[in-house]
């Protein structure tokens, strides 16, 4: 018999929404039940996709980039990180869980940049080979208080904000609601959580899910 395929969980939601405190917390979570977990990120994870990371986030061209080459780089970056690093790790049994997956390309260059949803899905499933999460935890926040968070957080930290930090409120609000909508599109996929809560609620509520779905 074959080893267990293993299950694939992305993590998604606005600026501020706390999702790598909540990964972090997970992966805790899945290990202590002897899961073998891997940790992974958009743009990132592979050697291409961390340079991809610093183009799009921080390069001094960055403003000069059109809104369909930042969607084929990220693009780029996830087929790349599906083939080299989730799908072989999905085939060893392992637990992978990403920090952002083709949502969100789908809500922030489809709806947020205004790129259109579908004409974004439909480049990610190319670059994805189709490959969705087993399981979609989106962190729902009101943007106001996501950019209340983010400045807080750059201001202690003394931290640079990336491009998509400094986006302009309506954008985010578009994000939200693109969000909200791939959500109620697919229920079976997606847990949406409150992430105004504590971080301790927070995580109670996605560990409950967790052991509902028998992750």
């Amino acid at each position: 018999m074959g080893k267990q395929r293993g299950r694939f969980i992305s993590f998604e939601g606005g600026e501020g929404a706390g999702k790598t405190t909540q990964i972090v917390r997970l992966a805790e979570f899945l290990r202590a039940r002897g899961k073998e977990v891997l940790l992974t990120r958009e743009p990132g994870g592979t050697a291409l996709g961390e340079d991809v990371r610093k183009i799009l986030k921080f390069a001094d061209y960055g403003d000069t980039l059109t809104l369909e080459t930042e969607a084929l780089l990220f693009s780029a970056a996830r087929a790349q990180l599906v083939r080299e690093v989730i799908i072989p790790a999905l085939e060893r049994g392992v637990y992978v869980i990403s920090d952002r997956f083709t949502d969100s390309s789908v809500a922030y260059q489809g709806a947020g940049r205004g790129l259109g949803e579908e004409a974004v899905s439909a480049v990610n499933r190319f670059a994805t080979g189709g490959l969705e999460p087993d399981l979609t935890i989106l962190l729902d926040l009101d943007p106001k208080l996501g950019f209340a968070r983010v400045r807080g957080r750059a201001g202690e930290n003394g931290d640079k904000q990336d491009r998509m930090e400094t986006m302009e409120l309506a954008f985010y609000e578009r994000v939200r609601a693109s969000y909200l909508a791939l959500a109620e599109a697919c229920p079976q996929r997606f847990f949406v959580v409150d992430a105004d809560a504590t971080p301790d609620v927070i995580f109670e509520k996605i560990q409950h899910e967790c052991e509902r779905r028998s992750v």
